[in-house]
């Protein structure tokens, strides 16, 4: 059977046809599918977790009474799920990307997951009726905080974040005196 159609709208009516027999076809109608995208599920499942930890907190906090000093709570909260070697500044592989022995440093959240989600909570934070101007997610604690774990995460394992530079298109070479064509 073949699935035909009338127009790119999916809510539109589709005629399927039998091949065995041309003359006879089926009218059904398709209702939108909606399947959010991996960063939506993300987002959903971050703004949930949050939500379950506010409702954890001693005493359970509302989300009206919660700050830039609570989201940094969470996220210190977050560091023991963490993946990430972090060396301590004692540690003699400090400042070495790929050390040569285990250690007995943390694991911790790494800063592009911290980031990350960061972003994702404070998107989903004014899609929940947050203003803009009263985001814990985007207090300036949360960024500071957010620009120390990446510095200190940079010096314990030898690598810098550079900002990114914009490449400029290659410029396309005349072609050099003399060549044949």
């Amino acid at each position: 059977m073949d699935l035909v159609s009338q127009s790119g709208n999916p809510n539109s009516v589709s005629t399927i046809i039998n091949p065995n027999n041309p003359n006879t076809s089926s009218t059904i109608s398709s209702p939108a599918v909606y399947a959010p995208s991996r960063y939506e599920n993300q987002k959903r499942r971050d703004w949930n977790t949050f939500g379950q930890y506010l409702r954890n907190h001693r005493p359970p906090l509302s989300l009206s009474l919660c700050n830039g000093a609570h989201v940094l709570e969470f996220l210190r909260y977050l560091d023991q799920f963490g993946k990430t070697k972090v060396h301590n500044q004692t540690c003699p592989f400090f400042g070495l990307k790929n050390p040569p022995a285990p250690c007995p440093c943390p694991l911790r959240q790494a800063w592009g997951s911290l980031d990350a989600l960061i972003g994702r909570l404070r998107a989903a934070y004014e899609e929940h009726g947050g203003k803009p101007e009263a985001n814990p997610f985007g207090a300036r604690a949360v960024r500071l905080y957010l620009r120390e774990v990446r510095d200190f995460q940079a010096k314990a394992r030898g690598v810098s974040y550079e900002k990114k530079r914009k490449r400029s298109k290659p410029k396309l070479a005349p072609p050099p005196a003399g060549a044949s064509q």
